[in-house]
């Protein structure tokens, strides 16, 4: 099983969506080839070479190379948004959903490492109207955690002068996940997820 479909806990990429099977080939070898070369240093040929096809093939399924960036990152963008909105949404205080939201999001940028560096960190190589698109996301990204910032500081849970600056540090601080965890190293991705949700609701100032 290649890097893309599996995670440090042997679970499968949800690529489900993706049909037939050789959209699906090509979309997972181009994850891998992005990841390991960046999105410009990869050919159609490099992609089609990995799925076990000719580079005439993979045109049948994307128009473009691009086009399948903008599909991967639309998938990702979406998988991290319902992840969020999940936490944002669910019972208990605000600090409660705070470590939810963290954890789980962390979980995924450590479980789904190769997805996830190339979803957030290859935005700069889609054309405008793709970039917009996943700009949307990332707004509504941000949104789910910048809401239950608020929430906690409406309701005295958590200390924080700066709601706008708190949220993007840490979403940045989860999403770096992606760059460095290695499956290999001494934690999880749940123990990642554990030990960031602790740093996060110390940076609130929440009560524990």
């Amino acid at each position: 099983m290649s890097t893309a479909e599996e995670t440090a806990g042997g679970d499968v990429e949800p690529w489900e969506e993706v049909t037939p099977d050789a959209a699906r080939r090509l979309l997972v070898a181009a994850v891998e080839a992005f990841a390991e070369r960046g999105y410009h240093a990869t050919t159609t040929r490099d992609i089609a070479g990995r799925a076990g096809m000719s580079p005439a093939a993979l045109y049948i399924h994307y128009k473009t190379k691009e086009e399948l960036l903008h599909r991967i990152s639309r998938i990702g963008h979406d998988r991290a948004l319902d992840i969020l909105r999940t936490a944002a949404n669910g019972d208990g205080d605000a600090t409660r959903r705070l470590a939810d939201a963290v954890s789980s999001f962390v979980r995924w940028h450590a479980g789904r490492r190769t997805t996830a560096r190339v979803v957030q960190y290859e935005l700069d190589a889609l054309g405008p109207d793709a970039r917009a698109e996943i700009l949307d996301l990332r707004r509504q990204v941000d949104a789910q955690v910048r809401g239950i910032i608020e929430d906690g500081v409406a309701a005295g849970e958590f200390q924080v002068p700066d709601v706008h600056g708190t949220t993007l540090a840490v979403l940045s601080l989860c999403i770096d996940v992606a760059r460095w965890f290695n499956v290999d190293g001494p934690r999880t991705p749940d123990e990642v997820g554990a030990l960031y949700a602790d740093l996060v609701l110390r940076m609130v100032g929440a009560a524990k």
